[in-house]
């Protein structure tokens, strides 16, 4: 699996959604794992929803969480 998101001008929103599947897996172990804290519990497809479906980049949502932008 590729660390780099595949861009939304060259990507369909399947190859996208897949990308977040394997990149951020539910481990079922919220207290060894810490997704569920970056995102405050939301689930990872719809954090990304907006990157999944094109909108925004992958880039823009994470660094909105981060609190970058």
């Amino acid at each position: 699996m590729s660390l780099t998101p595949p861009l939304t001008t060259s990507s369909t929103s399947d190859e996208r959604r897949q990308w977040i599947r394997e990149r951020f897996p539910c481990r079922a172990n919220c207290e060894a794992c810490g997704l569920c804290k970056i995102y405050h519990g939301r689930d990872v497809e719809e954090v990304y929803a907006d990157y999944i479906s094109g909108i925004r980049t992958f880039e823009e949502i994470r660094d909105e969480f981060r609190g970058i932008r």
